[in-house]
């Protein structure tokens, strides 16, 4: 198998980082790289707040839920699907511009999830360690009043980069029979193939914990769809100009 699918591979979330700083020459060129991502009609959805002041980190560390990596990892992005610039640049060409579109929404989040999936990718191939930060949704109007966001941008997510100072085992992903179906959906096999994973999980979660953490997949999945996950997005979506026509 060549390096970059073995790399892809190996994805780890990294909450643990040491004390050492990403040199900004190799920074910038993981930006870069993540700028070569596909995107929808060439608009480059996204902006990306770089967020280096220690105040600033620590309140979004808080933010996102008490995650004190945040905080720790030498470099913390936020990434924000932003309509705004490219919005103003067909107006500024002469266009009647549309805004609010629920379309307009799915590209600038595809986007953004594209050119962070890239710098990841970048990222781990110079032996750095990442972690996403969904919890930026928690309080997401909080977040663009910190990072003074305008209207037409949202933050979709946070990034932890940073040299890594831990090792954790790669965690099992579904079996590609259930993820990979053939000409239509068929889902005939998919319940035994989902207790087959429960199993692959308990054990992964025993072995990690040493026997503290006696759960599997299906029973992770419970808060999702048993509660309200983050019902204000709606709303603040609504509010930023995003998802209502």
């Amino acid at each position: 198998m060549n390096p970059t699918i073995e790399r892809l591979k190996s994805h780890r979330s990294i909450r643990k980082f040491k004390d050492q700083q990403i040199p900004e020459e190799l920074f910038e060129e993981l930006i870069r790289a993540g700028q070569s991502a596909a995107t929808s009609n060439h608009v480059q959805a996204y902006t990306i707040i770089h967020v280096v002041n220690p105040e600033r980190r620590q309140q979004l560390a808080q933010l996102a839920g008490g995650q004190p990596y945040v905080a720790s990892a030498s470099d913390f992005l936020v990434f924000c699907a932003d309509m705004k610039r490219a919005t103003e640049a067909a107006a500024r060409a002469g266009a009647e511009t549309i805004q609010g579109m629920t379309e307009q929404l799915l590209v600038a989040s595809i986007d953004v999830a594209l050119i962070a999936q890239n710098i990841v990718v970048a990222a781990e191939s110079e032996g750095l360690g990442i972690c996403y930060i969904g919890g930026i949704r928690n309080n997401p109007q909080e977040v663009s009043d910190l990072l003074k966001l305008p209207q037409h941008v949202y933050p979709v997510f946070g990034l932890c980069l940073g040299y890594p100072d831990q090792n954790p085992e790669v965690k099992p992903r579904l079996p590609l029979a259930a993820i990979l179906k053939e000409d239509v959906y068929d889902d005939s096999d998919d319940e035994a193939l989902v207790a087959e994973f429960d199993d692959t999980m308990a054990r992964y979660y025993k072995e990690r914990t040493g026997g503290n953490k006696n759960t599997n997949w299906s029973e992770q999945l419970k808060p999702l769809f048993t509660s309200k996950l983050r019902p204000h997005m709606k709303e603040f979506l609504n509010k930023r100009g995003f998802g209502v026509k």
